[in-house]
């Protein structure tokens, strides 16, 4: 598992969740991982967690709506490992809103965490990037959503198509693709889940489970590493098979007892 020796990659909202999982799994692949997000301690925790394994890390604080934070967690990146080879944006909110209910404030938490930063990101790490790669993590959201997910449905369509206009304009040196992962087993999504919704979650998903961290790390590491070396400005569904569904009430039992 040494794919990223001697590489540095930066893992936004890293503290928790997808984002944690994502580095934890470059750091035992050989990488040194800058971690990052809101909350020292949660980072921090994330920090002794990689290293009590064995990695090597450090913790940057940015909030990742202000872009002074995101210009001085790069350039500390940079500054830390002398440069970039692989950018994971991975930091992400949403908010549980219709169309007509989402406010402004809404709008804006989603657009300027979800999309501005990425955006951003990419921009002031590409100049301590002399090639490596940028995975984007967006959503299934991206290609088929439900009620009340506006407007997190729609910027995560939006970072398939930022992945696409990054491929253009950063290529050949910089590879960029998105990893759209579906329903992943993390704090937030499973704290207000019952024994027999996350048994129905199960059931009608065909690998027989919802997803965990890991599953969507291991697709993030192999479009990062060289494996995926002839694969730029692509979309990675990571979702268990859900988008492969057309109507629940068909399904068999997918369950693993």
């Amino acid at each position: 598992m040494d794919r990223f020796d001697w590489q540095t990659v930066l893992v936004t909202g890293s503290t928790r969740g997808i984002g944690e999982g994502v580095a934890e799994r470059f750091a035992r692949e050989g990488a040194a991982v800058v971690v990052t997000g809101r909350t020292k301690a949660d980072g921090e925790e994330t920090v002794e967690s990689i290293r009590e394994a064995g990695g090597e890390a450090v913790f940057v604080q940015a909030d990742m709506r202000e872009p002074e934070d995101i210009a001085a967690l790069v350039e500390a990146t940079a500054e830390e490992f002398g440069g970039i080879d692989v950018l994971v944006n991975n930091a992400g909110v949403e908010t549980n809103t219709s169309v007509t209910e989402a406010t402004m404030d809404d709008w804006d938490l989603v657009l300027e965490t979800d999309f501005r930063a990425y955006w951003l990101t990419a921009k002031h790490a590409v100049e301590h990037m002399d090639e490596g790669a940028i995975v984007n993590v967006s959503s299934n959201h991206a290609k088929l959503t439900m009620p009340e997910m506006f407007p997190y449905n729609a910027v995560k369509a939006g970072i398939d198509g930022m992945t696409r206009a990054m491929a253009l304009d950063l290529g050949p040196e910089i590879r960029v693709n998105t990893v759209n992962p579906g329903w992943v087993a993390v704090e937030r999504t499973e704290e207000d889940l019952s024994e027999d919704e996350r048994s129905h979650l199960d059931s009608i998903h065909p690998v027989g489970r919802i997803g965990d961290p890991e599953d969507v790390a291991g697709a993030v590491a192999f479009l990062a590493s060289d494996d995926a070396g002839f694969v730029t400005g692509e979309s990675l569904l990571v979702d268990g098979g859900r988008t492969a569904v057309m109507q629940d009430d068909t399904l068999p039992d997918y369950r693993r007892e």
